[in-house]
């Protein structure tokens, strides 16, 4: 009956780790992170990105509208980054990523009035 005993609780033992370790390979965290990069160069003469970096490190970039034109600030094309922006993050939350952090920066290197608005947006999913 000992015997019995030892066994059975050894196996229950064994089979509580091997099943404990699976759950934490399972509950891995992973992070991506999508950058706006938006320029700020008057006529026009800047170039937007939007640029996405996936969990493995891989990247894929897509242009996005200058802010300004000839004629000076875009409507249009802000309304446009906007929409562009706001239906990535809405495509990565439905697969079941979820925006963590948002850290806007602004360079502007000297005063000939050039320079860019970054925004990346952090995003994780546990999988």
């Amino acid at each position: 009956m000992k015997k019995f005993f030892i066994i059975t609780l050894l196996s229950i033992t064994s089979l509580s780790i091997a099943f404990a370790q699976d759950v934490q390979t399972a509950n891995q965290k992973k992070f991506m992170q999508i950058t706006t990069v938006e320029s700020v160069t008057a006529g026009g003469l800047g170039r937007s990105k939007l640029i996405v970096t996936n969990p493995d490190g891989s990247q894929k970039d897509s242009d996005m509208k200058n802010l300004f034109s000839v004629a000076g600030i875009n409507y249009n094309n802000i309304k446009a980054n906007e929409e562009k922006i706001v239906m990535i993050l809405k495509e990565y939350s439905d697969s079941g990523w979820t925006l963590v952090q948002v850290t806007p920066l602004t360079l502007s290197p000297n005063e000939s009035g050039s320079g860019i608005f970054m925004t990346r947006y952090l995003l994780s999913n546990n999988e």
